[in-house]
């Protein structure tokens, strides 16, 4: 055989190979890292907070006032994958909300903090460039205050704990759309120790959208280990 009919055989017999290596690596995601920004709205009852407060002595008879089911949310994810289906993160987060009770000023309670997660995740050939849906738990410090208008501030440390579930769809290989689900729980005390008003909740459904970077991955030069 020829040298120059040589050249394109190998060269077509190498293609495939190239190829089905450039789609593994599109599917890996062990190494790789991403931060994620989400807003949305956090849905919660005060059911207990507010039973508690309208079956007091002196409150018996008072109308409620109409009550809000949630408020904003913000969430900032940073997130590194160890292996193809585990990522470990932290979840920095914010988010406030307007309470009224009957003969009191308004209330606004506010929450932040930073959960550590830890995420099992996968890879779905679904989308321009994948999507990697994932499920988790999430645990860490957690700072819940309540303030009365006028008044100052009361604000409680915990440690709270919650589930997660989402997932991110890439539209570039770099650049991703993410959905999420935060289950929390967490509670807050409300008012002075004088008072015992009793605690809010401070957790609740969290539901968030946002945009995704993902970071490239390293690649090792040696040649015995994984090509991603």
């Amino acid at each position: 055989m020829r040298r120059s009919e040589l050249l394109p055989l190998l060269l077509l017999l190498v293609a495939p190979a190239a190829l089905a290596q450039d789609d593994s690596s599109e599917a890996s995601l062990e190494g790789g890292s991403r931060i994620s920004f989400q807003g949305g709205w956090r849905m919660v009852q005060n059911n207990t907070f507010l039973d508690r407060y309208y079956s007091r002595p002196e409150n018996a008879g008072l109308a409620r006032a109409p009550v809000t089911r949630g408020g904003i949310v913000g969430a900032a994810t940073f997130a590194y994958s160890l292996k193809d289906a585990a990522e470990i993160g932290i979840d920095l987060f914010a988010h406030t909300q307007k309470l009224q009770l009957t003969n009191q000023p308004s209330l606004t309670t506010a929450s932040y903090g930073a959960l550590i997660g830890l995420r099992s995740q996968t890879w779905l050939d679904l989308g321009p460039y994948g999507t990697v849906p994932s499920v988790g738990i999430l645990t860490g410090p957690f700072v819940a205050a309540a303030a009365f208008d006028g008044q100052k501030a009361r604000e409680t440390l915990l440690q709270a704990w919650g589930l997660t579930a989402g997932a991110t769809m890439r539209l570039t290989p770099r650049w991703g759309v993410c959905l999420e689900y935060r289950f929390v729980l967490a509670r807050g005390a409300v008012g002075t120790p004088e008072q015992r008003l009793g605690s809010f909740n401070a957790g609740g459904s969290w539901l968030t959208l946002g945009v995704t970077y993902t970071f490239a991955r390293e690649v090792s030069a040696n040649p015995l280990s994984r090509p991603f």
